[in-house]
């Protein structure tokens, strides 16, 4: 390829819309171009590096056994409506209509396309198991797309779908494909762990999330340095603690704490560590009657430590909290413990409320919380002699570094990732909602045990940017580097020799299968440089008069900080030698 048949549009200055590094380099780049707000334009810079993730992915998910189709992106509504998805999703499921009103949905993903198509096509035990996947179109309307490719409302996206005739099948294919995901993502280049996760909205079991680590990321990774345990902030179990509850010793005493509402400014006012305070979180939650009508409500004081802040993901998996749960109103606030927000405790209560007391406060001794009375808190309050028992003990909180690792085999980190795939082993949530079966090998009906795998085909890249840039720009790994080597020749419109041999040169490492790109425009090498630093190839080979008198040539990789001189006979070997397979 040759800069001068190419299209580079390169830009000193991104955007003031542009937030992040991944967004501000793609746009300076020329590799993306908004149209819409979540919405770009993959411009040939920037589709190049698609097309080489979309390529490994395929390699990959072909040698582990997926059969690649492709779903339309414009689906039905009937079907969403099988499994309640298209009422009970919110405004990110984007709802259309047809010229004969009926109603379409455009596919965020395509579980209810794919287990049609298993029930329709998968009538035997014997054509089992099957593993479809396709790269596609993806769109979720986003209340607040930003981060340019990193959160926007259209992109591409991998998604493969399992079918096995029993759980012990779909584990099979579960682990196939959590493989094929780390042979994947080790031929990225990318720095990244594989993190036990919480499977959300898709619902499921078994589910890993596949985290790049960046600086930048929005997700907190928990891992043991000492041992393989890794999980999403939401997943990562807090033990609970060793030893007895220690015996009180203080009397509990109701303290003036004017203007104190927070654990931190109690702590502080009354001199002591802020883990021997106690936060109250008032929930509620509401029965429903078939006219959509609040009949009862109940409320829930969550008890946790003044340092600890509350996992939404454990607490929305508690008896009672399983079917969703909001944060009480202030006047349900008052009515239940006589005071505003910012002085609840658990003690002398106006009218029932479940306490749920996290682990730590569960084995808590001489703790401070708030007196249900405005600018007090009582100090020295003790399970059993202040306040009965709580109703249910249970894992409410983010872990926090130094945490024991669940696995006990050293304390817990935590660092920054970007989630880029996710696989989730689903069961029968929806082949039992879509009555999707197979005839087993006795004859009878059986629903489909089904995995769900993704990957963030658009999302990839601008990972991939957060974790490589410098000042200078974007610093591609080899494997999805736009191109692979530039050539960037000096004075090649004055100089037949240079011309000569950087073209010869460009010519031999395509004949070897190198992804090598000739800049031929003409420009001043300061120009030409900024660009490709810009935009991140990571081999460079400088081609000038002064180095071929001495038959030299330099090499400089993008991360290196001086060039190095290279005898050009040599220069396809040393290259060849240096480039990722």
């Amino acid at each position: 390829m040759k800069a001068s048949q190419f299209h580079i549009a390169t830009l000193k200055e991104a955007p003031a819309d542009a937030e992040v590094v991944s967004h501000r380099l793609m746009l300076r780049a020329g590799m993306i171009k908004k149209l819409s707000a979540g919405i770009y334009t993959y411009m040939p810079m920037g589709l190049r590096v698609i097309r080489k993730v979309e390529r490994i992915v395929r390699e990959e998910m072909d040698r582990a056994g997926a059969i690649e189709l492709t779903m339309p992106i414009v689906q039905p509504a009937e079907l969403w409506q099988e499994t309640g998805r298209f009422d009970k999703m919110g405004p990110e499921l984007l709802r259309i209509k047809d010229r004969h009103e009926r109603d379409f949905v455009i596919q965020p993903t395509s579980e209810e396309v794919v287990t049609d198509i298993a029930r329709q096509e998968l009538r035997s035990y014997k054509q089992l198991p099957k593993n479809f996947y396709q790269i596609q179109t993806k769109f979720r309307d986003e209340r607040r797309p930003r981060f340019g490719l990193m959160r926007g409302r259209e992109f591409i996206m991998k998604d493969a779908y399992s079918f096995d005739r029993d759980a012990e099948g779909a584990q099979r294919s579960y682990a196939i494909m959590a493989q094929a995901y780390r042979r994947i993502f080790d031929r990225f280049g990318l720095t990244y762990r594989a993190v036990a996760a919480d499977s959300g909205a898709i619902g499921g079991d078994l589910s890993e999330e596949f985290q790049v680590i960046a600086a930048t990321g929005e997700d907190a990774i928990v891992y043991c340095p000492t041992s393989d345990y890794a999980a999403n902030i939401e997943k990562a179990e807090a033990l609970a603690p060793q030893g007895p509850r220690p015996v009180p010793r203080q009397p509990m005493v109701k303290t003036p704490t004017p203007g104190r509402s927070t654990c931190a400014d109690v702590a502080a006012l009354l001199g002591v560590p802020l883990a021997t305070t106690v936060k109250s979180i008032v929930l509620a939650t509401d029965e429903i009657n078939e006219r959509d009508e609040v009949v009862a409500t109940r409320l829930w004081l969550l008890l946790l430590r003044g340092d600890h802040e509350m996992n939404e993901v454990k607490v929305g998996k508690l008896p009672g909290l399983q079917r969703g749960f909001r944060f009480a109103t202030e006047a349900e606030i008052v009515a239940h413990f006589g005071c505003r927000p910012g002085y609840l405790g658990p003690v002398g209560l106006k009218r029932p409320v479940t306490v749920v007391a996290d682990r730590e406060v569960a084995v808590m001794a001489d703790w401070i919380c708030g007196a249900n009375e405005v600018d007090h808190h009582l100090t020295g309050v003790n399970w059993g002699r202040d306040l009965p028992e709580p109703d249910l003990v249970a894992d409410l909180r983010n872990v926090v570094a130094g945490d024991p690792s669940p696995d006990g085999k050293g304390v817990l980190a935590i660092e920054r990732g970007i989630e880029v795939g996710h696989v989730f082993y689903l069961g029968t949530k929806y082949s039992r909602a879509m009555n999707a079966t197979f005839l087993d090998e006795d004859g009878k009906p059986k629903l489909f045990e089904m995995g769900c795998y993704g990957i963030g085909i658009t999302r990839l890249p601008a990972a991939a940017i957060e974790q490589n840039h410098d000042e200078r720009g974007i610093i591609w790994p080899d494997a999805i580097a736009p191109f692979t080597v530039v050539v960037c020749p000096i004075g090649m419109d004055r100089s037949p020799a240079v011309r000569e041999a950087a073209e010869r040169l460009h010519d031999e490492l395509a004949a070897h299968g190198v992804d090598v790109i000739l800049d031929d425009r003409g420009e001043r090498p300061g120009a030409m440089f900024a660009d490709w630093e810009l935009i991140g190839v990571p081999h460079r080979v400088t081609v000038g008069d002064r180095g071929l008198k001495d038959g030299l040539v330099e090499y400089q990789h993008r991360r290196d900080t001086a060039a190095t001189p290279v005898p050009l006979a040599d220069i396809v070997d040393w290259l060849r030698g240096r480039i990722a397979v």
